[in-house]
């Protein structure tokens, strides 16, 4: 099954793992927790509401009885991201199948900018599609070819090579797929561990 990517946002501009405590009027990108299948529905609102919205949506194929159909799914399930002032945050939780942004003890926290710049950099070059959470790995940063600059774990699987690319702050990842001029890369210094992803461990 080939799986097709795409991508619903607004144009726009590393931190720590956990994000960044900012001040009310500084505009940053945040996680968004949402109820299951409601994400594109949700992506539409915010934007209808001037919120800067980014929801990565893959394309695969799906059979139902005696036909195939090409279907969008939210590359993450339960999340997308947008790009808000904490004071704006009431604006985003008002709108319906909006359960949370997600934070630490209680207070929204803005997500690094370097993960969300990975992601779309990895999904307007390549073909994505979604597979395990990688909490932590040998990490490598493309130094050459159209990927260049992006990060991530590099892994082979069916004698193709794939990067991982973990979004750390919501502990979901996405696999892109590598072409040989991509292969130029710096090691990083950590230790591959691969676990099946599980909702982040955040207060909410």
């Amino acid at each position: 099954m080939r799986l097709q990517q795409e991508t619903i946002y607004a144009p726009c501009p590393s931190d720590s793992v956990l994000g960044t405590l900012l001040p009310p009027s500084e505009v940053r990108w945040y996680a968004a927790y949402v109820v299951t299948r409601h994400e594109k529905v949700v992506a539409q609102q915010f934007l209808r509401r001037g919120l800067e919205t980014f929801l990565p949506l893959y394309r695969a194929t799906r059979r139902w009885k005696n036909r195939r159909a090409l279907v969008e799914l939210p590359l993450f399930p339960g999340y997308l991201f947008l790009r808000i002032s904490i004071g704006d945050r009431v604006r985003a939780l008002e709108v319906p199948s909006v359960v949370h942004i997600v934070s630490v003890r209680g207070e929204p926290v803005a997500m690094p900018d370097g993960e969300i710049d990975s992601l779309r950099t990895a999904m307007q070059l390549r073909t994505t599609e979604p597979c395990s959470y990688f909490a932590s790995g040998k990490r490598i940063r493309i130094k050459a070819g159209p990927l260049q600059g992006l990060e991530g774990v590099v892994v082979r699987q069916n004698s193709r090579t794939r990067m991982i690319v973990s979004v750390d702050f919501i502990q979901r990842s996405t696999a892109v797929e590598l072409w040989p001029e991509d292969l130029e890369y710096l090691p990083d210094t950590t230790t591959a561990d691969c676990k099946e992803s599980t909702r982040a461990h955040y207060s909410y």
